[in-house]
């Protein structure tokens, strides 16, 4: 959904001339954004001071990653960007590494604000919006404009769209599409200039809360699989995890585990290699492919060897125009642009590109790499091959003699011909802003970004319909969809009438659907001859358990049983210090809620804020079952008398929860006086926390 409304300017040298015309201001001279430095002050520099007070934040959003919601008045004394953004979009996810640079060099200076306005309606859930934000690793604020109230208060007419505002919280200007960081720096950086010469700079941390790391162990956001009858395996894109996991088709267990988990592009032995966030998967031989999607590179697997080495991509996103061909380039010098789904047909390798809205194709014998289907812009367009316009697609498979893939901005499954003078045609969909929930036939049927197909033995296509969490099934011939799991409402549960949360990919094999569940964390299976659906349960779990994943180092306790009511409830936590001590006025106190299963259907937000007042109040939705509910706080406190005595207790709270229709209780309570610290007379003790300062995590 990419814009190229720019007020920054196309390149950073015409930044500042641009920005001035956009808001009446009249340098004397523009000069180029390497000049614009703290040493370049002169009244030759045009003012980076806005002209419009910016709107405040609307009073009736939800809040992600802060303990409380945020007003502009708050934030006067720094530079904020407000980020608009919409979690499906290709080009929005593609900016982040900018921000997270950005936020980086101007960590004391710059806020930015994620401002998430929803395109489809999924979207716009904020336990949805919470999950992404944890899966993109997102640290920042981000409110939930569900409503659009942000966007069209600020008019904004594009996702990604950015929205810088001055220390006085004055608007100066917006910038649509990617190329984030080389355009705003340099404007950032001689506004932080201009304003620390009058002491309008305020440098003081904003606390934030940001949601807790991605799930330790055994699976992080799977997001696509791959089923190998033959060789009987299952490989799993462990996409949160960064590496790919192999187990048994048939018992589970753990065969091999690709990938440090670190992320990074790095070649060699299974426990030293590295990806990041990889996604699509197709075997060929003993040869295993990868789209290591935000590595935009294709990673090959030697499973005899076992050895990843990199064959096409540079590891840095391609922004050249893809509607022009890339010259014979060898593959692995051509920048390529989030591929996130493979097959094979013979020696092709064939690549859904969704950053280019392209199919391209890879001779694995003369490392030929080429565009195939699509002529780079967005749309649902039928044409011949390189003329059709394509929407992002992210799913790909084939029955050897055509290519079905998943266009997931159009919420469209569509064909590609395998003979070059073929075309595109659509099965399914109609159009960008055409989505819906609708088993029909043709043109009436109507999914929700599907981000996954494939292809049984009957030629029957099998679709994750990715945010209407269900499962689908087309019939190329009539173009009928049906659904066959799920409910749009999402969950996790078994059975025959399953729930699933947002399902990102599947393979099919030997009447069985092998499922990524990504917002659900975990790998399901569909058997579609007696249409039960199961959930992966791994015998040696802990062979896959993240090893460089941080290690709880507290004291475990407790607490007694609580049962209460389903529904909508309250956590009321009320963790204290031991008399005689205060809480630390410069070390925040931390808190994390997690909960592996569909009891709790979205954890709180994390806390994380300097001497909160108890109790907080923290909300939860609750489902019935049984749980056992556990918080991880971190409290910093200190010697009421001895203010130079302070210390640390790492804490994690477990409550055995039971959800039942028959309790009259609603809340949940988490209480907890932390223990006087064990110290010798006359001794210092060695966990403690100066005043001022905090400890290591």
């Amino acid at each position: 959904m990419k814009s190229r409304r720019i007020l920054f300017g196309l390149l950073p040298m015409f930044a500042v001339l641009i920005i001035l015309m956009a808001q009446s201001a009249t340098p004397s001279k523009a000069l180029p954004a390497a000049a614009l430095s703290s040493a370049a002050l002169s009244s030759t520099l045009p003012s980076y001071e806005g002209t419009i007070a910016a709107p405040d934040f609307p009073t009736d959003v939800d809040w992600i990653n802060v303990a409380k919601p945020l007003t502009m008045a708050q934030l006067r004394g720094k530079v904020v960007l407000l980020d608009f953004w919409t979690y499906g979009c290709i080009n929005c996810i593609h900016i982040l590494p900018d921000l997270k640079r950005l936020e980086s060099e101007y960590a004391n200076e710059l806020v930015i604000v994620g401002v998430h306005s929803a395109k489809f309606s999924t979207e716009g859930n904020t336990a949805h919006v919470r999950q992404i934000v944890q899966r993109y690793e997102i640290d920042h604020p981000v409110l939930n404009d569900n409503r659009l109230q942000m966007w069209t208060t600020y008019g904004v007419q594009a996702w990604p769209t950015v929205i810088l505002i001055d220390p006085l919280g004055k608007i100066l200007g917006d910038y649509s599409g990617e190329g984030v960081y080389d355009s705003l720096s340099p404007v950032i950086s001689t506004m932080v200039n201009q304003f620390d010469t009058r002491k309008a700079i305020d440098r003081t941390p904003i606390i934030t809360a940001p949601q807790a790391a991605a799930i330790a162990a055994p699976l992080s956001f799977p997001g696509k699989v791959l089923a190998d009858t033959a060789g009987g395996r299952l490989f799993i894109s462990d996409t949160g995890h960064n590496r790919i996991v192999v187990v048994d088709l048939k018992t589970y267990a753990a065969l091999a585990v690709i990938g440090s988990g670190a992320e990074g592009l790095q070649d060699g032995a299974y426990t030293t290699a590295s990806f990041y966030h990889p996604q699509g998967l197709v075997l060929n031989g003993n040869t295993l492919y990868v789209a290591d999607t935000d590595n935009h590179a294709i990673r090959a697997v030697d499973l005899d060897k076992a050895t990843v080495s990199t064959i096409a991509g540079t590891g840095e996103e391609s922004l050249a125009d893809p509607t022009i061909q890339p010259l014979k380039t060898p593959a692995i010098k051509t920048a390529l642009n989030s591929p996130w789904a493979l097959t094979t047909v013979g020696d092709t390798l064939y690549i859904a590109m969704a950053g280019a809205h392209q199919l391209w194709a890879f001779d694995l014998k003369t490392n030929a790499l080429r565009p195939y289907a699509g002529s780079g812009q967005e749309g649902l367009q039928d044409a011949p091959l390189l003329q059709a316009q394509l929407a992002q697609p992210s799913g790909l498979t084939t029955d050897g003699k055509l290519l079905y893939f998943a266009d997931p901005e159009a919420s469209a499954i569509r064909v590609a011909d395998l003979n070059p003078n073929g075309a595109v045609r659509t099965l399914v969909g109609t159009g960008l802003f055409d989505f819906g929930d609708t088993d029909a036939v043709g043109d009436a049927a109507r999914l929700q970004h599907a981000l996954g197909v494939t292809v049984a033995s009957d030629g029957k296509l099998y679709i994750a319909d990715t945010y209407n969490s269900k499962i689908k099934q087309i019939d190329p011939v009539t173009r009928t969809v049906k659904t066959l799991f799920g409910h749009v409402e999402g969950g996790l549960r078994d059975g025959s009438d399953p729930l699933f949360n947002e399902p990102g990919g599947l393979s099919f094999a030997d009447g069985k659907l092998y499922i990524a569940d990504t917002n659900n964390s975990a790998i399901r299976v569909a058997d579609l001859s007696t249409m039960q659906v199961s959930t992966i349960t791994f015998p040696d779990a802990d062979v896959l358990a993240v090893q460089n994943a941080s290690v709880f180092g507290g004291e475990t306790i407790r607490l007694a049983a609580q049962t209460v009511a389903p529904g909508d409830a309250h956590l009321i936590v009320n963790i204290n210090v031991p008399r005689g001590f205060r809480l630390n006025d410069t070390a925040p106190f931390a808190l994390h809620i997690s909960a592996a299963d569909p009891v709790l259907s979205a954890p709180p937000p994390d806390v994380s804020t300097i001497q909160p007042m108890m109790p907080i109040t923290l909300p939860l939705t609750l489902k019935a079952g049984q749980i056992d509910l556990t918080a991880d706080a971190d409290v910093y406190y200190c010697d009421a008398v001895n203010e130079k005595l302070c210390y640390v207790a790492r804490v994690r709270l477990i409550v055995p929860l039971t959800v039942s229709a028959g309790s009259p209780v609603t809340d949940v309570a988490l209480t907890y006086t932390v223990a006087p610290p064990k110290v010798p007379a006359n001794t210092v003790p060695t966990n403690t926390v100066p005043t001022g300062a905090a400890s290591g995590q």
